[in-house]
């Protein structure tokens, strides 16, 4: 009972809120200067730091891509599960507002019995009894004001995890389109290599009637065209693939993918390089930096509430009724009213109390440690994306070279060959050469564009409305 006379007057005077009131460590890794400076990787002429606009696919240019990503983010079925896991944390958040309102209450009694047993004669006295009752709580330790801060964060939490999957998708979206044309460049690519080869096997074939060649020289060429078309079925299971996997993603039946991007030949291209900012600018951009921070945030709330168990739960509120026999109902004496404090205190187990407020603070260091990671790991994602789209561009550049070279030699083996310049067997390496070059750019573009999405989705755009 002291503790109750000495903490109370203190909690009407200080109007304390138990727990620590929530702010970033300053010790956090997102306050250090180097987490807010610029990429190691922005001297690379392919990217740029300004800032990353909101609808990155937007930079290729290309209409239809838009239009995919557009359906993809409003019919995603991952989307749809995000969208349903905000409303109910959006519930939990306004159930948790609603402990600060007003309760009420209303009650009624009616009683009747017989004086002098059940064979008395006398009329049976009835009485009756009404009420209402209400009541504030006035939260004076702020457990319930907590409650509401951690309930919103958890709120925040969930909008960061939708925005999230919105990056994903999007992500995915403009992935799948761009591997369907790469697959369409590496299509023709194929194709061409095997025309060129059967023309060869038709030159080997007259080339040996003529006597000139040699039946070495027909397998030879036999060799080289069949394995330039035993790359065709693989382009083209790939492109299905991409091409269901699109549909999915767009909240589509496989039988109904967009047959219309089945004949795309064109790779989507950046016109500048890409902005990419600095990393301030990552960090408040990345739904999961910022989902973890507000689950720190949750956490440090939920420290309040522990604590909170620990001081009595005082309300105002206020009753009024009537109660009478039924003979003087609503009389001038039947009705009565009372108004004043409420306090209410289960003399907690304070070691289990003190429990709890552990596990609440250890909760929140390893929220604390959650968001240090999310950081860490949006900074090193960054950079390890920016080093490896920058390779790429690199090795695309030199087997652009190489793949000219490789026609040229070709060509001119050819051409030699036919003025009995060269031997057969130059032309058929010079064309192996050549197909071996197309496959490894084929293969350059598409990895390019790859890192492109790589890119984009570490730099986490694409969520904003």
């Amino acid at each position: 009972m002291k503790r109750v006379v000495t903490t109370l007057p203190a909690l009407l005077l200080a109007g304390c809120v138990a727990g620590p009131d929530y702010r970033i460590p300053q010790a956090s890794i997102v306050n250090r200067p180097e987490a807010a400076a610029p990429f190691l990787g922005i001297n690379d002429r392919s990217v740029s730091q300004a800032a990353l606009p909101p609808r990155w696919w937007r930079l290729y240019g290309d209409p239809r891509l838009d239009g995919y990503v557009e359906e993809a983010l409003a019919a995603n079925t991952d989307l749809r599960a995000a969208d349903a896991n905000l409303r109910r944390a959006s519930a939990i958040f306004r159930e948790a507002a609603a402990e600060r309102t007003i309760t009420t209450g209303l009650s009624g009694q009616a009683s009747g019995g017989r004086i002098g047993g059940p064979t008395a004669s006398l009329p049976a006295p009835f009485s009756y009894a009404l009420g209402f009752d209400a009541s504030y709580p006035l939260d004076l330790a702020g457990g319930i004001r907590r409650g509401i801060e951690a309930a919103s964060a958890q709120t925040e939490v969930a909008v960061a995890a939708r925005d999230q999957v919105r990056v994903v998708v999007a992500a995915a979206i403009a992935r799948n389109y761009a591997r369907v044309c790469t697959d369409g460049v590496a299509l023709a690519a194929a194709q061409h290599i095997a025309a060129i080869q059967r023309a060869t096997l038709a030159v080997a074939v007259r080339t040996a009637r003529r006597g000139r060649g040699t039946r070495f020289d027909i397998d030879r060429a036999r060799a080289a065209a069949f394995a330039s078309e035993a790359a065709l079925p693989d382009i083209l299971a790939d492109r299905k693939a991409a091409l269901f996997e699109l549909a999915a993603l767009m909240g589509r039946t496989p039988s109904d993918y967009p047959r219309e991007l089945e004949a795309c030949a064109t790779i989507p291209a950046l016109a500048r390089p890409i902005p990419v900012g600095d990393g301030a600018m990552l960090l408040r951009r990345r739904p999961d930096v910022r989902g973890a921070e507000r689950v720190l945030a949750a956490t440090t709330a939920g420290i309040g509430i522990a604590e909170a168990e620990l001081y009595p739960r005082v309300s105002i509120g206020g009753s009024a009724g009537t109660a009478a026999s039924i003979g003087r109902a609503l009389g001038s004496t039947s009705f009565g009213f009372s108004l004043g404090p409420l306090v209410s205190w289960s003399f907690p187990n304070r070691k289990a109390v003190r429990a709890r407020i552990d596990q609440a603070g250890a909760d929140a260091d390893a929220a604390l440690a959650g968001f240090d990671g999310a950081v860490l790991f949006a900074l090193q994602q960054t950079e390890t994306a920016l080093s490896a789209y920058a390779r790429a561009t690199d090795r695309l550049r030199d087997l652009e070279r190489a793949a000219d070279a490789a026609f040229r030699a070709s060509r001119d083996a050819d051409r030699l060959q036919r003025f009995g310049r060269t031997p057969f067997l130059d032309v058929l390496n010079a064309q192996a050469g050549y197909a071996d070059a197309q496959a490894s750019l084929s293969r350059a573009r598409a990895s390019v564009v790859d890192r492109q999405i790589d890119l984009f989705l570490a730099l986490g755009g694409g969520w904003e409305e």
